[in-house]
């Protein structure tokens, strides 16, 4: 038997419930943070049976713990000379296979619950990525929406003044995420190298021209139709003539539609916060082109995208709806790529209705605990965010390499090195599930397979 948090065997679902029972106590109304660490720990029963050593060496009360919390202030001044306040962060969760490495978002969302359970989350997927590289996230509760170039530059350069103390090359190698793109990670790194007087790759999503990798764009959206392609391969499908729902119209959700393209998909939704539009014809390559330059260059809405294209439906938000419209039409594949629990109940059970059988996540967490469980009570082809959107952190660490070499790989090459490594990861996946008695279940295979390769490393370095 087990003992509270003491090893392995019959006792093994109630370790976990005081595990988890700890970490709600210890970091009250964090919710996406116990709803992340909930959704990992129900898995790992079988695993915690088999090695009773990762219980008695408490690795799950270590794991769920960040090794570092650093919270700052950020002054800045708008152009009207007026001066603001924001909060900084960065979590620096686990560094036991690498350096930490995960984005910095700004958004005025931005809270150290969330930023713990995108950290949390960043552990388990950058492990599967085969990459040697740790869990971290950070960001600010600055909003870059309305704000002049000049604005953008002032936070970010303050934002930095602080943060470049607890980062480096060796350390910990922050990147983009929502909010932050070329511009930003731009601004950050010059203030970086103007402090520090040193060139050195310290963030990933850098310009080509000063030592960005091709493809990172483009990598978490390419890597999460990679995911769907590999599920898909896995039961003799493919990807070719099937209608795709993909929410967001940023970075990820631009080149999930570019990818699906490629392979034949037919993806008709896009979405931001304003709503949805809704193509029935399906996007193509000129209506793609415009939706890069409506989202990238002119940082429209996505409404805009209806007025220009005939037969197009444009839904606006309403908060008050119980569930997302943009869930609720025929479609056989669905890549939500906005953000966090943008599916509940209520949407996956109308996916289920109208014939959604492949999900690949290129958000983190963007369903609900509720809607996991009916897709995998369903056994539809669900690839968690922490596998299929894997490919952005795995280019990141890409970016990474070509910076220690001090050269740079031909998009070709990227791609093709991206491509092997979602197969890797997928193939991780599909093996860890089949080996713990629950074939088909990416949760788990995912779960387990990036938990016992951190927890491993962790045992052989010792109680730190």
């Amino acid at each position: 038997m087990v003992t509270k948090g003491a090893g392995a065997g019959s006792g093994v679902s109630g370790y976990v419930a005081d595990v988890m029972a700890e970490v709600v106590a210890k970091n009250p109304s964090e919710s996406e943070f116990h709803q992340a660490v909930g959704e990992v720990l129900e898995s790992l029963g079988p695993v915690l049976e088999a090695r009773p050593d990762y219980c008695s060496g408490k690795i799950l009360e270590r794991v769920v713990e960040p090794e570092r919390v650093i919270m700052f202030r950020v002054p800045w001044q708008d152009d009207r000379g007026d001066v603001h306040v924001n909060r900084g962060f960065r979590i620096e969760m686990n560094s036991a296979i690498g350096p930490y490495k995960g984005g910095l978002r700004f958004h005025p969302s931005v809270n150290l619950g969330i930023l713990k359970f995108l950290a949390f989350e960043q552990i388990f997927k950058n492990a599967l990525t085969t990459l040697p590289i740790g869990g971290g996230k950070g960001g600010s509760d600055f909003d870059p929406k309305g704000k002049s170039d000049g604005e953008v530059m002032r936070f970010c350069q303050s934002f930095m003044t602080e943060l470049q103390r607890h980062i480096g090359a060796n350390t910990d190698v922050p990147a983009g995420d929502i909010g932050v793109g070329g511009r930003e990670i731009g601004f950050m790194f010059g203030q970086y190298k103007r402090l520090r007087n040193e060139f050195t790759g310290v963030l990933t999503g850098k310009g080509l021209n000063w030592g960005g990798s091709l493809i990172r764009p483009e990598a978490t959206g390419y890597g999460a139709v990679y995911f769907a392609a590999e599920m898909l391969a896995a039961r003799s499908k493919t990807l070719h003539g099937k209608i795709c729902l993909v929410s967001g119209s940023g970075n990820v959700a631009q080149y999930t539609v570019e990818k699906l393209l490629e392979l034949g998909g037919r993806p008709v939704t896009l979405s931001d916060s304003s709503g949805y539009i809704y193509d029935e014809a399906g996007l193509d390559d000129d209506k793609l082109a415009f939706v890069k330059e409506l989202k990238n260059v002119r940082r429209g809405r996505i409404k805009e995208y209806a007025e220009r294209f005939d037969n197009v439906v444009f839904t606006a938000t309403d908060a008050s709806a119980d569930h997302n419209p943009l869930w609720n039409h025929r479609a056989q594949c669905a890549f939500p790529s906005a953000t966090q629990n943008e599916i509940n109940s209520v949407d996956a059970a109308n996916m289920l209705r109208n014939g959604v059988t492949v999900v690949s996540e290129g958000a983190n967490m963007p369903v609900t605990l509720d809607g996991v469980k009916q897709f995998l009570d369903a056994k539809i082809l669900y690839g968690p965010g922490k596998a299929a959107n894997a490919g952005g952190v795995a280019t990141s660490g890409l970016e990474m390499t070509q910076n220690s070499l001090r050269m740079s790989w031909t998009r070709e090459e990227v791609d093709g090195r991206l491509r092997t490594i979602m197969k890797a990861v997928h193939q991780a996946c599909y093996e860890t599930a089949e080996r713990f008695g629950d074939p088909g279940n990416y949760v788990m295979g995912a779960n387990i397979a990036g938990f016992v390769k951190v927890a491993d490393a962790m045992l052989d370095q010792g109680l730190v």
